[in-house]
C-alpha cells in the first residue's frame, strides 16, 4: 500500500471513529462499527490501531486540529485582523454548525476519560495547552499593533476558553434560553471589558453549512 493510499485510509478510519464516538460514546463504540463505517476490515483497522483507546486519542487530535477551520484559516481583513481572528476562535469553540457539534461532543468524552486515564488526561491538557496559546497569540498581536489595549494576556485566553466551554454546553442541549448570537455576544461582552473593544462580534466572512 503506498504512503499516500495508507494515510487516506488512515484518514478515513479516524473521521468515522469521530462520527460514531461522538454518536454512541466511547463506551458503547465497537471497533467493528468504525470498520464498517470507515469502509475497511477490521484487520486493517487493527493494523493503523491496535485498540478503541488510541484510535480515540488519534479521533480527538484530528478533531482538535480541524475544527472550525473553514473559518480561521481564511484570511483576516486589512483593518482590525486580530479582532476578526480573535472572533473566529470563539466561533471555533461553540457547536455552531454539525460538524462542530460532533467535535464538542468529543471533547466531553475526552473530559470523562481524563478523569480516570492518564493518557487522556495528558491530551487534554496539552490540547487545551495549545487552544491557550492560540487565544494568547492573537491577543498578543493584537495589543502590539494597537487593536486592544494592555492587559493579562493568560487570564483573557484563559476567560474565552471557561466562557466558550459553558456557553458551548448550553447550546449543544439546545437550552431553549440562549442562542448562538446570545453566547457570542456575551462572550465578546467579557472579554472587551480587558481588551478596550467597543464593537459587536465581527462576523466572519465564510458562509456557514446549514
Amino acid at each position: 500500500m503506498s504512503d499516500a493510499r495508507t494515510e487516506q485510509t488512515r484518514r478515513r478510519i479516524v473521521q468515522a471513529a469521530c462520527d460514531a464516538i461522538a454518536e454512541v460514546g466511547f463506551e458503547g463504540v465497537r471497533m467493528r462499527l468504525i470498520a464498517e463505517r470507515a469502509g475497511v476490515s477490521t484487520a486493517l483497522l487493527h493494523y493503523h490501531f491496535d485498540n478503541r483507546e488510541k484510535l480515540f486519542l488519534a479521533a480527538m487530535a484530528y478533531s482538535f486540529e480541524h475544527a472550525g477551520a473553514e473559518d480561521y484559516q481564511a484570511a483576516p481583513p486589512t483593518e482590525q485582523p486580530n479582532t476578526w481572528m480573535l472572533a473566529r476562535i470563539i466561533d471555533a469553540c461553540l457547536p455552531r454548525t454539525p460538524e462542530l457539534r460532533r467535535d464538542f461532543l468529543l471533547w466531553q468524552e475526552l473530559w470523562l476519560r481524563a478523569a480516570r486515564d492518564v493518557d487522556s488526561r495528558l491530551l487534554a491538557v496539552d490540547l487545551y495547552r495549545q487552544m491557550r496559546d492560540w487565544a494568547a497569540g492573537v491577543i498578543q498581536a493584537g495589543i502590539a499593533n494597537g487593536e486592544f489595549t494592555d492587559c493579562t494576556v493568560s487570564r483573557v485566553a484563559d476567560l474565552l476558553l471557561v466562557l466558550t466551554d459553558g456557553y458551548g454546553i448550553r447550546l449543544l442541549l439546545d437550552d431553549p434560553q440562549l442562542t448562538l448570537d446570545d453566547a457570542r455576544a456575551a462572550v465578546w461582552l467579557a472579554l472587551s471589558a480587558d481588551l478596550g473593544l467597543t464593537g459587536a462580534f465581527p462576523a466572519s466572512k465564510v458562509s456557514l453549512r446549514r
